[in-house]
């Protein structure tokens, strides 16, 4: 009676001013919620999941939507204004919501093809790691790599049959599905699963391989040689197409990905295409001015720093950083001078310090003679 049934709209949750979308996501959460394979045995849920159902049936429905908005569930009774919302399929609203829930379940909808075994799969993919110096990366460098790859089996020709003779399952006919009949919340449904006789390859092998056994596959250890491109940087990765694992039914094979990870530097640091140094310097160079040798990728090259050069200053040496692997631009090189302090001086080096400081006064040090001027009154 229909005095004995619950609000639709309380039932699935929303307001009566619910939008089509609200009502459909609502009704999907709650289907998902009491659906009897996550409540086996389970009447209250059994019953809850049927009430959904027949809720949604309705607010998902225009002209029934409006006749029960108007009448209730009167609209519903025998000689109503509805005429029998619950009766067939009629009660779970339209089959793509339905479909999508009842997929998650039992991997097919109604009468909907799941994922099929037999079709045409591509091979998986295959992660490797490889290690390089600094300068090998930044010069390139070609590495061999080894790893373990599935691949077809040679003496079946993947086929899986030591003489070739493969039978088209009788149980499906080939097609890796079968249907089935699911009883849910007292009512049944027809439903695609994977055939359990050749589970979902359409095909049985009388007289496997021995190689294989069966499966059409081998596990090998590969090895091929990789080219490393100049300029590329830690954690990069190079994608070589078709090194994956076989694919299945005639599907392409996976690629093989090579993460590339450089060794740290005694020397030289990278942002980006910019390579950095510090260089060492002597008080004497750094008063006077010198020519020092810097270090770069190609060998030492002469650099003239200027008179005066004070600790942390950095100087630019054009294209002697590092390559772009994509454009090919070559960065710059940029050194940081430290000026070293002396240690352990004797006591004619001290008393030459003394001597030279005394002659130099405050006129050589113009930032200490700046800042002396806040201790003075």
């Amino acid at each position: 009676m229909a005095e004995n049934k619950r609000d639709c709209y309380e039932v699935l949750g929303v307001d009566r001013s619910a939008d089509e979308e609200t009502i459909k996501k609502a009704y999907r959460a709650m289907a998902k919620k009491y659906h009897p394979d996550l409540h086996p045995n389970d009447k209250d849920a059994e019953a809850k999941f049927k009430e959904v159902n027949d809720a949604y049936s309705i607010l998902s429905d225009p002209q029934k939507k409006a006749a029960y908005d108007q009448y209730g569930h009167a609209a519903f009774e025998q000689g109503g204004m509805g005429g029998g919302a619950g009766q067939g399929f009629g009660g779970f609203g339209d089959f793509g919501d339905i479909g999508d829930i009842f997929g998650s379940f039992f991997g097919g909808g109604f009468g909907g093809g799941g994922s099929r075994k037999n079709a045409p799969r591509r091979g998986d993919d295959i992660g490797q790691r490889v290690t390089v110096s600094f300068r090998e990366a930044a010069a390139g460098v070609k590495k061999n790599v080894s790893y373990n790859r599935v691949c077809s089996c040679e003496d079946c020709r993947g086929s899986g049959s030591k003489d070739g003779s493969v039978e088209r399952c009788s149980v499906c006919g080939g097609t890796g599905q079968k249907r089935v009949m699911q009883r849910l919340g007292g009512m049944q449904f027809q439903s695609t699963v994977t055939c359990d006789a050749c589970q979902g390859k359409g095909k049985v092998i009388k007289n496997p391989c021995p190689t294989c056994r069966g499966s059409g596959f081998v596990r090998k250890r590969e090895s091929l040689d990789v080219t490393i491109p100049a300029g590329i940087d830690d954690g990069n990765n190079m994608r070589i197409g078709g090194k994956g694992n076989a694919g299945a039914n005639g599907g392409e094979a996976g690629d093989l990905f090579v993460e590339v990870r450089v060794e740290r530097d005694e020397v030289f640091e990278r942002e980006g295409t910019t390579l950095l140094c510090n260089v060492p310097i002597t008080i004497t160079e750094a008063t006077l001015g010198a020519e020092i040798q810097i270090p770069t990728l190609d060998g030492p090259k002469s650099f003239t720093i200027p008179e005066g050069t004070q600790n942390g200053t950095k100087f630019t040496m054009r294209g002697l950083g590092l390559q772009d692997i994509r454009s090919k631009r070559v960065g710059d090189l940029v050194f940081t001078v430290n000026v070293e302090i002396p240690r352990s001086l004797n006591s004619k080096q001290k008393q030459i310090l003394r001597d030279f400081a005394e002659a130099s006064g405050e006129g050589n040090y113009s930032k200490k003679k700046l800042f002396s001027k806040f201790f003075k009154n």
